[in-house]
């Protein structure tokens, strides 16, 4: 039990942190535009592609929390948070800035929400409490448990 229970907080949890964005891209587009013009060589600073880019991160958000579509959704998740870490690779090489400039600690956990998004996708058949989890195969290791009584 401890196995899917860890694995709902991590996939809430991530897509949490995608419906936050989301929502700050539509509500807050002068801050998502200048996180846009600093770390993301101004891809999507347009006012106009903000909030439309803010509602797919809301869908994707919204999808993850409740786990549904995740064979197409967790790849789709995987490649933002994989954009966010690249954009903020040096803060997670030297977070301190001893040898490279601009660095903030702040942006290392950008390497642990990538490894989440991993893990997710991963364990994705032993999500059980995910909503399209009823037309997974049930794990192997379930099965032989069920069937030797264990």
């Amino acid at each position: 039990m401890t196995k899917i229970a860890s694995l709902l907080l991590l996939r809430v949890s991530l897509g949490g942190l995608l419906l936050v964005w989301g929502v700050n891209k539509i509500l807050n587009v002068d801050h998502s535009r200048a996180i846009a013009e600093n770390f993301y060589s101004e891809v999507l600073a347009s006012g106009t592609l903000l909030p439309l880019a803010g509602a797919g991160q809301i869908l994707i958000g919204l999808l993850v929390i409740i786990g549904l579509a995740r064979r197409w959704v967790y790849p789709l998740q995987l490649l933002l948070n994989g954009a966010s870490l690249l954009a903020v690779s040096a803060s997670v090489i030297d977070p301190w800035g001893w040898f490279l400039e601009g660095t903030n600690v702040l942006f290392y956990p950008s390497l642990i929400i990538f490894a989440g998004s991993l893990v997710v996708m991963a364990f994705r058949e032993e999500d059980r409490f995910a909503l399209d989890a009823r037309h997974l195969p049930r794990p192997a290791s379930w099965v032989a448990r069920r069937n030797c009584g264990s």
